[in-house]
């Protein structure tokens, strides 16, 4: 049984909760941390009512408190991304697994360390890029590593959601550059880990345009993102967070030589189109998990499920701290595309953060 910790009891805490519970034979809560009292008894209770346990679960407003009074073998990260890296390094320097929600550090630097503090502690690391899990996912990504779609050409990743006013109002760190950066940053990183997973090659350049046309945050309200791979292949993001009058799609699209595929739904979570050589895509498009009750999807448990295996069997997890580091270093590569006006060549690019990012306007007037 392994002893879990959650530092951060904001609205994403609730399916952190469900996912721990879902591996209920191999995982239990131990210790809460967060610096409003209210959430952080509201998400112990939430874990204690489903569960009908009896044993105490620490509460503490400072995550350094946690380990004077219980011992924890695993840590779920999910405060304002600007504190992730800090907290991250904290439990691996005292030999702790950790996982942290998107994105795992604000900086290449701080991503960089944590990868490299966890494979010197021999520590497992993981990134919460949860939709790698979905099951139209893991089609096609079978489908791609059989090679029934051939020679892949290009990707295509499209997050046109809206945020409105209140969305930032509720948490102000939110659009900030030190504690969240903008849409490419927050809304659109999953996909941004999902189309490289996709890809599965090396990226030559990045560039991006972005910009901020009505919401009042520091950072971009619209982003696109072009990337070039090695063996060519290009890969285009687009992310918004200003469609009106509601989210509109979230989908990613392959094409290769012998098939294309769109996933979309709620949260990549349906087959939208499956034309691959040999296949029915009538069949696949009757697969129908359904949509999630929110946007974060179904795939905490699963990740978490894999996360245990991992310590279990010694092994990576899926998505390790090296897909949390590179999906950084994607949105970073556009940032400073954006404030330079140049193709980033990424494997030179290796030292810059959403703060290098301040003073930057990206406000589009008129």
């Amino acid at each position: 049984m392994l002893n879990f910790a959650i530092v951060g009891c904001g609205r994403i805490a609730n399916k952190i909760v469900d996912g721990i519970i879902s591996n209920s034979e191999n995982a239990k809560l131990v210790a809460v941390c967060d610096i409003l009292e209210n959430k952080m008894k509201q998400i112990k209770n939430r874990y204690m009512e489903k569960t009908d346990v009896s044993e105490q679960i620490i509460e503490v407003s400072n995550y350094k408190e946690i380990l004077d009074n219980v011992k924890v073998d695993v840590v779920i990260i999910s405060t304002e991304s600007g504190y992730h890296e800090n907290i991250g390094l904290y439990f691996l320097e005292n030999e702790v697994n950790v996982i942290i929600e998107k994105p795992i550090a604000m900086s290449i630097q701080g991503a960089q360390k944590l990868v490299n503090k966890a494979k010197e502690k021999k520590l497992k690391l993981a990134a919460c890029h949860q939709n790698r899990f979905n099951y139209p996912i893991q089609l096609l990504k079978k489908a791609i590593q059989e090679d029934r779609l051939g020679k892949i050409f290009n990707g295509m990743a499209r997050i046109l959601w809206t945020r409105d006013d209140n969305y930032y109002l509720q948490a102000p760190w939110r659009g900030t550059w030190t504690l969240d950066g903008g849409t490419l940053m927050n809304q659109c990183i999953h996909n941004i880990d999902l189309i490289n997973w996709m890809m599965d090659d090396e990226i030559d350049t990045v560039y991006s345009q972005t910009s901020n046309y009505i919401r009042n945050i520091e950072a971009e309200d619209y982003g696109v993102i072009l990337i070039r791979y090695k063996s060519g292949k290009i890969a285009t993001i687009e992310g918004s967070a200003i469609v009106y009058p509601k989210n509109l799609e979230e989908t990613l699209t392959i094409t290769g030589e012998k098939g294309t595929v769109v996933i979309g739904g709620m949260a990549v979570n349906k087959i939208n189109t499956w034309r691959v050589e040999g296949d029915s895509e009538e069949e696949y498009l009757s697969i129908d998990c359904g949509d999630p009750n929110s946007v974060y999807g179904y795939g905490h448990e699963a990740l978490y499920k894999d996360f245990i295996e991992a310590i279990q069997e010694n092994r990576e997890p899926l998505v390790n701290g090296v897909a949390g580091l590179n999906a950084v270093k994607i949105i970073l590569a556009a940032y400073k595309s954006q404030k330079t006006g140049k193709v980033i060549k990424f494997e030179e690019f290796n030292e810059f953060s959403t703060n290098d990012m301040k003073n930057n306007n990206l406000r589009v007037k008129g």
